[in-house]
C-alpha cells in the first residue's frame, strides 16, 4: 500500500465538491468531513473506503462512563468524520455493544463501516455470539466480524479445526449476517503468521488484520517489522491499534499523543484504532488526522532512535509481556 496515495484524495476534493449535488447524502457526508480533515483510505481489497481513525469499543463501555455520554461521543465521532466502528462480544460484559448499537440508532448506522469481535473457537459458540452481538448492536449484519484474541499458538488450528469457528464465520457470512472476516491478537507476531499460514492453507483469504502497532512495536516482538510486509504483499487490510499500549508508553516520557498517532497514521495501515473514552481524547484523535502529513523516513527513524531505550524487553507493552489484557486468559469459557 503506497502511503502517498493516502494524502492524495484530498487533492482531488475541489472537483468532488463541485459535483457535490450528484452525490448521495452519505458520499456528501463523506467529502465535507474530508475537506475538514478527515481521513479515508481502502479497505484491503473489499472496495471499501473508511477513516484512517477507528473508534475503539472497549472504552466507550467502561461502567465509569454514563451511558448517554458513551452515546453522544459516538454520534459526535461519526458527525465529525470517523466511519470505522470497532467492539467486541466480550467487551464489559457486552455493555460497549448495547451502547454502540443504541448510539447507531435513528439512521447512525447507515453512516458507518461498524465491525465487532468474537472469543468462540467451536463452531456452536462463534455462532451464539455472533447472534448475541447483532442482537446488542441492534443490526441484522455488521460489515465486518473478527476472531478475538489470536494470542495462542494453537487458536488458528481450533478456528479452522472441523466443527471450529471458521465454519460459523462462512455460514453467518452466507446468511448475510456480516460481510467481511478477519482477525486480531497482540501477543506475538508468530501466532498471527501462523494463523495467516492456516488461512492459506484452507484456501481462505482474510480480509482484515488487527494488531498492535506503535512507537515501541518496532523494538520489540515486532508486529511492524514480521507481519505488516506480508498483509500489504497480500491485499489484506492492516488494522492498528494500541497507539498509546493503554497508556503505558505515554508514561515512558519519550512520546507525546499526537506524535504517537502520526506514527501509526505513517506506516502502511488502513486505520488506527484508538479508545475515545471524552471529549478531550476525541479532539485528539481529530486533531491527529487533520494536522496529519506522511512522516518522512528520517521523522520516523528519529521516534523509533528516541523510543529504543524504554522499548526493550517490552516494558511499556504489557499486552505482549504479561496476561493483564488477556481478556480470555481471565475467562476461558468465551473460546467454548
Amino acid at each position: 500500500m503506497d502511503r502517498r496515495e493516502f494524502v492524495t484524495a484530498a487533492s482531488g476534493m475541489a472537483g468532488a465538491l463541485a459535483a457535490q449535488r450528484f452525490l448521495s447524502p452519505t458520499a456528501r457526508a463523506e467529502a465535507a468531513n474530508e475537506n475538514e480533515g478527515m481521513i479515508y483510505r481502502m479497505l484491503g481489497r473489499t472496495g471499501e473506503r473508511v477513516s484512517a481513525i477507528g473508534l475503539g469499543g472497549y472504552h466507550i463501555g467502561q461502567p465509569r462512563i454514563a451511558e448517554s455520554d458513551a452515546i453522544q461521543l459516538i454520534r459526535q465521532a461519526i458527525d465529525r468524520g470517523i466511519t470505522f466502528l470497532d467492539n467486541c462480544w466480550d467487551y464489559n460484559d457486552g455493555a460497549s455493544e448495547v451502547r454502540m448499537g443504541k448510539a447507531l440508532a435513528g439512521g447512525y448506522r447507515n453512516k458507518v463501516f461498524l465491525m465487532t469481535k468474537i472469543d468462540g473457537r467451536t463452531k456452536a459458540s462463534a455462532a451464539q455470539q455472533i447472534d448475541e452481538s447483532l442482537r446488542r448492536l441492534q443490526t441484522d449484519r455488521v460489515d465486518l466480524m473478527q476472531f478475538h484474541e489470536v494470542i495462542r499458538l494453537e487458536d488458528p488450528d481450533r478456528i479452522f479445526a472441523e466443527g471450529g469457528a471458521m465454519e460459523a464465520m462462512l455460514d453467518a457470512r452466507k446468511a448475510g449476517k456480516l460481510r467481511f472476516i478477519g482477525f486480531t491478537g497482540h501477543k506475538d507476531p508468530y501466532v498471527h503468521l501462523r494463523m495467516l499460514d492456516e488461512g492459506r492453507q484452507h484456501n481462505f483469504h482474510f480480509d482484515t488484520v488487527q494488531m498492535p502497532l506503535n512507537v515501541m512495536d518496532a523494538h520489540f516482538r515486532s508486529f511492524t517489522r514480521e507481519v505488516l510486509p506480508v498483509l500489504t504483499r497480500e491485499g489484506i487490510a492492516p488494522l492498528g491499534m494500541k497507539c498509546f499500549g493503554d497508556h503505558y508508553i505515554l508514561e515512558s516520557n519519550t512520546v507525546k499523543p499526537i506524535e504517537a498517532l502520526h506514527y501509526c497514521l505513517s506506516l502502511p495501515i488502513t486505520v488506527q484504532i484508538t479508545g475515545i473514552d471524552n471529549q478531550q481524547i476525541l479532539e485528539q484523535a481529530l486533531e491527529a488526522a487533520r494536522t496529519f502529513k506522511p512522516l518522512s523516513q528520517a521523522e520516523m527513524a528519529a521516534l523509533l532512535e528516541r523510543t529504543a531505550a524504554a522499548a526493550q524487553q517490552g516494558k511499556y507493552e504489557l499486552y505482549k509481556t504479561t496476561a493483564h489484557f488477556d481478556g480470555t486468559a481471565h475467562r476461558p469459557q468465551q473460546l467454548g
